[in-house]
């Protein structure tokens, strides 16, 4: 059979259609804009590709043959959504935001801080769905079918878009019981001597890092009785009493703003390298709801809501 797998160009096919409709070459070359040989060159075109008359042709009439009305019952459908999913996808591109979003956001900082930006996006863009996945796991974007993540620290990956937020800051903090009890410490030396809470997914939870006045880093070993996984855990313990704790900014901001834990050894600046980003796949081409709800991240954390100033 006479090219029986081989799909027609589409100009091929908007000709058909024009004349199908029309029934003549001359109207159809004014419905679409092109001279009637054109448009018949085209027709004839087809009929070579699918090996089969599609149309009887007289000086004065042309009528579709029951192979060229079974062709335009078939493909008049395909072609009219095919139009309108270019309108549809037009619209995603150019117009209100709509469609489901996927995220990947860090677990911990995702629930704290992200969860209310969504949640206000959503209520302003009510064609807007999400999905949401709360994990501390570096995503593929492209290959897992994300439209956008947050990510904390140093991007490894020079391939994706990144845009910088926020720089993140480290601070020892503990609650005023803790410091009541056993004394604030006076220099970095002194946390040999205190419960220090420690991060176990840290590349060193058994030494903190400190920069030194001439520009050095000085690595402190400490120790404690509670090392965990989870920052929003350590964080607890610090406000229950239970230690010192080494924490992001983001992490303990809300304690500090209420007082419920203080800062320690502010003299003695902590390393850390890394800050706040909101990742894409790609700077072109993205939907109007990626691009919106990136717009409304990047104005939420122009000024990061955890900073408290000293």
């Amino acid at each position: 059979m006479q090219g029986s797998d081989r799909l027609p160009e589409m100009d091929l096919i908007t000709a058909f259609i024009a004349v199908a409709e029309t029934q003549s070459f001359t109207a159809a070359g004014r419905r679409l804009g092109r001279d009637p040989t054109v448009v018949s060159r085209r027709f004839q075109t087809l009929e070579t590709m699918l090996g089969v008359r599609l149309a009887e042709r007289t000086t004065r009439r042309l009528i579709l043959t029951e192979a060229g009305r079974l062709y335009h019952e078939r493909l008049g459908p395909l072609v009219r959504d095919l139009k309108s999913a270019q309108r549809e996808v037009a619209a995603l591109a150019d117009g209100q935001p709509q469609g489901h979003l996927r995220l990947a956001l860090p677990a911990s900082f995702g629930r704290m801080w992200m969860s209310r930006i969504l949640a206000d996006f959503l209520k302003a863009h009510p064609l807007v769905t999400a999905e949401v996945e709360y994990a501390n796991r570096y995503v593929d974007l492209v290959a897992e079918g994300f439209d956008l993540a947050v990510r904390l620290g140093v991007l490894a990956d020079n391939r994706l878009i990144a845009r910088k937020l926020c720089h993140r800051r480290r601070v020892l903090c503990a609650s005023p019981a803790y410091l009541a009890q056993y004394g604030e410490p006076r220099h970095v030396d002194d946390l040999a001597h205190h419960a220090c809470l420690r991060f176990s997914s840290s590349s060193q939870p058994d030494a903190w890092s400190f920069a030194t006045q001439g520009g050095g880093v000085r690595s402190v070993p400490v120790s404690g009785p509670y090392v965990a996984d989870d920052g929003e855990a350590l964080a607890e313990a610090a406000v229950a009493g239970l230690g010192i704790i080494n924490a992001t900014d983001w992490l303990v901001g809300r304690e500090l703003a209420s007082g419920a834990l203080v800062p320690v050894l502010s003299a003695f600046p902590l390393i850390d390298e890394g800050a706040v980003y909101l990742v894409l796949p790609s700077r072109s081409g993205l939907p109007s709801k990626t691009r919106a709800f990136a717009d409304c991240v990047v104005e939420a954390l122009r000024s990061p809501p955890w900073r408290i100033e000293a």
